[in-house]
C-alpha cells in the first residue's frame, strides 16, 4: 500500500469509522456512499451518514498463519479473524493477546489500535486496528497477565520490582 493511500484511510483505521443507511439502518465498514441492502439502490445516494463502529465483537471465523505474508514473519504463528462486530458489519483483523490455540468461535472480542507493521528503510510504521480478547480466560497468560484493552501496563521488569 502506498503512504499516500494509508493516510487517506486514516480515519477508517484509527476509528473504525464506517457509514449507515438512513433509510434501512444497515451499516457498512469501509463506509459506503450508496447503500447495497436497499432495493431501490439510487435512492439512498446521499442518505449515507458517517458512523462510528464500537469495535466490540465476536469471532465469526479465523485461521491460524503459518507461512507469514513479507513483513510480518515475527508474527507468526498468529490467528487472522473474521470478527462481526456488534453493529453487523464483519471485519478481517488480527487476535492480539491470546494464544492462538486459546482462539475460538464466539470468543467476544474488542477493537485495540496496534502497530501493524514498518515500511521500507525508512521505517515507516503503520498502526492499525487489531482485536484483543474481551473477556478474561482462566489461567496464566504467556507473558504475563491481561490488562483491559486500552488500559497500558508497565513491562513484566518494571512491575516485578515495583
Amino acid at each position: 500500500m502506498s503512504i499516500a493511500r494509508f493516510w487517506r484511510e486514516t480515519p477508517r483505521r484509527y476509528n473504525l469509522g464506517g457509514s449507515k443507511c438512513t433509510m434501512c439502518g444497515t451499516v457498512y465498514f469501509p463506509p459506503r456512499a450508496v447503500c447495497p441492502t436497499c432495493a431501490h439502490h439510487r435512492e439512498s445516494i446521499g442518505k449515507m451518514v458517517p458512523f462510528q463502529l464500537s469495535g466490540d465483537g465476536e469471532v465469526f471465523s479465523y485461521t491460524t498463519v503459518h507461512e507469514a505474508a513479507e513483513g510480518f514473519e515475527m508474527q507468526v504463528p498468529y490467528v487472522l479473524a473474521l470478527v462481526r462486530t456488534v453493529e453487523g458489519p464483519i471485519l478481517t483483523g488480527q487476535i492480539v493477546d491470546l494464544a492462538p490455540e486459546e482462539v475460538r468461535i464466539g470468543l467476544k472480542v474488542r477493537a485495540t489500535f496496534r502497530k501493524l507493521r514498518e515500511e521500507g528503510r525508512a521505517g515507516v510504521i503503520h498502526y492499525g486496528y487489531k482485536f484483543a480478547p474481551a473477556e478474561e480466560l482462566p489461567g496464566p497468560r504467556p507473558g504475563g497477565p491481561r490488562a483491559a484493552v486500552g488500559a497500558r501496563t508497565a513491562p513484566e521488569s518494571d512491575r516485578a520490582s515495583a
